[in-house]
């Protein structure tokens, strides 16, 4: 949860409390209760703790580094995948949104200036500033199809960017508050909260063309073994669509539900945070919750350079971790 959340969180129950009614209930976070699957992160070691300060949350992954966001500190930092030190940083207010590296470049959502930051994914400099504000603090950017693509409205209409003249060149209306994208198969997936589903957008047509119930409030996306996969907050289940025939073919009870969160793929596995529940991993080729890990730390994760890495949003650090084999009693 952002700084900004928990400020609108603070307010919501102060008015809850003043007008004596009561709060709805959340859906409580149960993980998987299977003495082979169920683990504490204090079993893992990391390979590298690398402190931060902030709130480290956002990660995209470079060919040299892994770049991480922290909006209350309004910069992003580039961490050096050999030495794991912190080094080049843009400037940025209040980053959010996600990041996403292509075309030589790091694509930050700025929900401090409502623009697009566009930098060296080395050096940091900064190289563009588009008019393509974020639409939400927890929405996402995504690249594919040549271009950079992002939800820019609190309306869902989601943006098509291109990287040469970094201008927008197309934009797609979408459901009420579809805010989060990813490219696979020729097409952006962006899922909408509030209609429980998937909505594929053709990257070639500029246009909706379908749409996949999922669950409850998925918000988060990640893409791997011709896969789309969804964390639906609202009861914690994570969807697999077919990113061919856009059929959702697996649900998966990971008893994650709440705000906040991210899911990534990498090394054969799915991978979901959130807090209380860090690192949850599930096989591709099975479906199965092989291994789950309680305990503090989470919010942001990503797999390269042979590693997981873990925003420990909190206690402002990001972990680096050798990839977790399963784990057996």
């Amino acid at each position: 949860m952002t700084k900004r959340k928990a400020l609108t969180a603070a307010l919501w129950l102060t008015a809850i409390w003043q007008t004596g009614a009561q709060p709805a209930q959340s859906p409580r976070k149960t993980g998987i209760d299977k003495p082979a699957v169920r683990h504490k992160m204090s079993e893992l070691t990391p390979t590298a703790t690398i402190p931060l300060g902030g709130d480290p949350d956002w990660m995209a992954v470079t060919a040299d580094g892994v770049w991480v966001a922290m909006s209350s500190l309004n910069r992003v930092v580039r961490l050096d995948a050999t030495t794991n030190q912190a080094g080049p940083e843009v400037k940025v207010a209040e980053p959010c949104s996600g990041l996403v590296a292509d075309f030589g470049s790091i694509w930050i959502p700025s929900c401090g200036e409502h623009k697009l930051i566009r930098a060296d994914a080395r050096t940091g400099a900064r190289q563009a500033v588009v008019d393509a504000g974020p639409g939400d603090s927890e929405g996402g950017i995504c690249s594919g199809a040549g271009s950079i693509w992002i939800v820019s409205t609190k309306a869902s209409e989601l943006l098509r960017i291109d990287p040469k003249s970094n201008q927008v060149i197309a934009r797609i209306h979408l459901p009420p508050a579809s805010m989060n994208p990813v490219f696979a198969n020729g097409s952006i997936w962006v899922s909408s909260k509030t209609g429980g589903m998937l909505v594929r957008v053709d990257a070639g047509r500029n246009s909706v063309v379908g749409e996949t119930p999922v669950g409850p409030s998925p918000r988060f996306l990640t893409v791997g073994a011709g896969s789309v996969w969804a964390l639906n907050q609202g009861d914690g289940s994570i969807a697999r669509v077919d990113a061919k025939t856009g059929r959702r073919t697996a649900l998966i009870r990971a008893g994650i539900p709440g705000p906040g969160g991210e899911i990534a793929f990498g090394e054969g596995a799915i991978w979901a945070t959130v807090f209380g529940f860090p690192i949850t991993k599930i096989e591709a080729e099975s479906n199965e919750i092989t291994s789950q890990w309680a305990g503090p730390g989470g919010d942001s994760i990503r797999v390269g350079h042979g590693s997981l890495w873990l925003t420990d949003l909190k206690g402002g650090r990001v972990w680096r971790f050798a990839i977790p084999q399963n784990q057996r009693p």
